[in-house]
């Protein structure tokens, strides 16, 4: 069964990315390759994407600076993006966002801006008004990496309707309650530390009971434990085998459909860091597998599981491994060339 990829990119050079696609693109993935990518939209610097349940709106950044945006598109066919206007993120280089439960409203989060911005959307699915902002301020024990607030993803907690928000800069976790209307609360008591770790990027357990943190600076993956309305830190493994040796930062998280297995991307080591997972033995480094290329940035599984496909950003490639949940083991299938891929969406 094929099913369409949309694939967000850098199209500028940033500090630590050589960018230079097009724009987003689109592609076809049969199950075992990437192909017939193309540009479905020229913007700058779409690094990450968001799609409606229906796959009829997707949401990209605009990761630039001074002034960071956001943009709306209809879908109407696997390769075809229409414009539906463009909006500012309310801060600079806007890195994540995410549709709340009722796709009513869109939220982006920003890294050197460290802000928040709510955003109604039109019946039609096109940008309207912002309702809600949020500025964070701050800063991390790491001098050079949190001088200042970064927001490096915006996500939902399904369970309590919070909308969760990993702060790289800070260092933190934080729990924000989500209105009607769209404004947030702040639930300080929610907040979870966890300093020059570095936190990145969150993924929520299929049981609602555990979360996964990936920490780009300390290479590692923090177990959340639900404790009432919050969540509290239940253990930390390591993304690197022992004998790993230079520097690395992790990137991605990514659970599978039955909780069992966690994946996180290594980049510098450029590699996948396959973890099993049991709520009492914990989460386990089962393998490393290579990425197949430089700087793994994202990584989804395909819709039966069964896939697992990785964007290596500084390699200009977007990697296929077939994946066995049994074994925990990933076997590589293919390699397609898309320019500078950050973020994987299939739609």
């Amino acid at each position: 069964m094929t099913s369409a990829l949309l694939i967000g990119a850098y199209t500028q050079k940033v500090p630590d990315v050589d960018g230079h696609a097009d724009g987003i693109v689109s592609a076809v993935f049969d199950g075992d390759n990437v192909a017939r990518a193309e540009v479905a939209a020229q913007l700058p610097n779409p690094s990450w994407l968001t799609a409606s349940t229906d796959g009829s709106r997707v949401y990209s950044v605009m990761e630039t600076t001074p002034g960071g945006g956001v943009a709306a598109f209809a879908r109407y066919s696997a390769g075809s993006l229409t414009l539906l206007g463009t909006a500012s993120a309310g801060g600079a280089e806007p890195d994540h966002l995410t549709l709340d439960p009722s796709e009513r409203f869109l939220v982006v989060g920003t890294y050197s801006g460290g802000s928040i911005s709510v955003i109604a959307l039109h019946d039609d699915g096109a940008l309207g008004e912002r309702v809600a902002f949020v500025q964070h301020h701050g800063s991390g024990p790491d001098a050079r990496r949190q001088e200042s607030p970064h927001v490096h993803q915006v996500i939902f907690d399904d369970v309590t309707g919070d909308l969760v928000v990993v702060d790289l800069g800070l260092g933190q976790v934080l729990f924000y309650g989500f209105a009607p209307d769209g404004k947030l609360t702040l639930r300080p008591d929610a907040t979870i530390s966890s300093g020059a770790a570095g936190p990145r990027h969150l993924a929520f357990h299929p049981d609602g009971q555990h979360a996964f943190v990936v920490n780009e600076l300390g290479n590692t993956v923090d177990v959340l434990r639900r404790d009432g309305d919050r969540f509290e830190r239940a253990g930390s493994a390591s993304t690197r085998p022992l004998n790993a040796v230079g520097e690395s930062a992790t990137a991605a998280v990514r659970v599978s459909p039955t909780g069992g297995t966690v994946f996180a991307t290594n980049r510098g080591d450029d590699t996948v860091a396959v973890f099993s997972f049991d709520p009492v033995a914990g989460l386990v480094l089962v393998a490393s597998e290579p990425s197949r290329g430089g700087a793994p940035r994202d990584l989804i599984l395909s819709q039966d599981a069964r896939r697992v496909i990785v964007a290596n950003q500084d390699s200009d490639s977007v990697a296929v491994f077939g994946f066995d949940e049994d074994t925990r083991t990933l076997e590589f299938l293919s390699l397609a060339s898309v320019p500078t891929p950050a973020c994987l969406l299939l739609v």
